[in-house]
């Protein structure tokens, strides 16, 4: 059904994941530090990663910034005691597929699991176009009229959703799904904070068009 790699330094749950995972077919690996997690992540190719946050040595927020940075792609769910949601969303703002909190439901945490694994990686088109803006998905580099634009991970991470899309409207509850892995309302307006930041960096406020009572799309005209 798939590899799944589980990073957790308390053998209890460790214990308990693994044989969860594997009695629903799974091929499971696990580490047990967060140096160990990020070096077995890169070097595998699993199709999930479960990571906890406190880890001995390497914290698990750096291993997910580190992995994700490396593997753009790497489906990432983090499993962790600390649930305040500040943290939930720092976790998916660096790249997490999902976060669930400790003590979880484990028929809950295999539902997440099974649906992230379902869920396919998109085939990325090496470079992507709309009008002045090129988006390089390769070297995650973006560039309006030949000039290179900086952006944060999350701006980089909304244009290439809303360019592989371009022309279609997407909404904001659709945005919050899939670039930020928000399964639920952060009760804050970071989709059009994040718009209005990427629109004054491209320098080309227009092309991110506003699809009143909707949600965004990028102009192909």
């Amino acid at each position: 059904m798939g590899r799944v790699l589980i990073v957790e330094d308390d053998e209890r749950v460790a214990r308990l994941l693994v044989r969860a995972l594997e009695g629903d077919g799974y091929a499971v690996e696990r580490a047990a530090s967060g140096l160990g997690g990020l070096c077995t992540a890169l070097d595998g190719d699993f199709d999930l990663v479960l990571l906890d946050l406190m880890l001995p040595g390497l914290p698990g927020m750096e291993v997910l910034t580190r992995l994700v940075e490396a593997r753009p792609d790497q489906r990432v769910l983090v499993v962790s005691a600390v649930s305040e949601i500040a943290t939930r969303v720092a976790c998916l703002e660096a790249g997490a597929a999902d976060v669930v909190a400790k003590p979880f439901a484990l028929v809950e945490l295999l539902a997440r699991v099974h649906a992230r694994i379902r869920t396919p990686v998109p085939v990325r088109t090496p470079l992507l176009t709309a009008g002045p803006i090129a988006l390089d998905v390769r070297l995650r580099r973006a560039l309006v009229r030949d000039r290179p634009v900086e952006l944060s991970e999350r701006e980089y991470l909304l244009l290439r959703y809303l360019m592989e899309r371009a022309g279609r409207p997407c909404g904001r509850s659709e945005l919050l799904a899939d670039v930020w892995g928000l399964s639920f309302d952060p009760g804050s307006n970071v989709v059009d904070v994040c718009v209005r930041r990427l629109r004054s960096k491209l320098d080309t406020p227009e092309r991110v068009e506003t699809i009143r009572h909707v949600g965004y799309r990028i102009r192909t005209d």
